[in-house]
């Protein structure tokens, strides 16, 4: 019984499917809104500003990557459809924010994607938050 069981969820398989007509992509982030200093124990909205692309590309939400204790990298997410010929450059601006809890006493190092330079490595914007005790 175990092995049909095994066999009917291998048999169905999501990367099958070639029809996708869209893909997540990182947002370039412009610049980022944080408070000079945070209390223990409160909750804040940070503001981020992104360059939107083209006018295929849609917001999707924040990945945020915890690396040590208090340092977060933060990478805007978007959609991208695929296919569309209508799909036009763009030089727009966007702001969005995410709410953050400060659940530690140190200092919080935000870094946020810009991109990436010609070596293809990752340039983030660095913010350090200090946590008033």
């Amino acid at each position: 019984m175990l092995v049909i069981v095994s066999l009917s969820f291998n048999a169905c398989s999501l990367d099958d499917d070639d029809n996708t007509n869209f893909k997540y992509v990182n947002l370039k982030v412009l610049s980022a809104e944080v408070p000079e200093a945070f209390e223990y124990g409160e909750r804040y909205t940070i503001f981020v500003t992104y360059a939107n692309p083209n006018t295929c590309t849609y917001f999707e939400g924040f990945d945020i990557h915890k690396h040590q204790l208090t340092e977060r990298e933060v990478y805007p997410i978007g959609t991208e459809l695929i296919g569309n010929d209508n799909c036009q450059e763009s030089t727009e601006e966007v702001e969005v924010s995410f709410d953050f809890e400060v659940i530690y006493n140190e200092d919080y190092l935000f870094k946020f994607w810009t991109g990436q330079n010609a070596d293809g490595e990752d340039q983030y914007i660095e913010i350090t938050v200090p946590v008033n005790q």
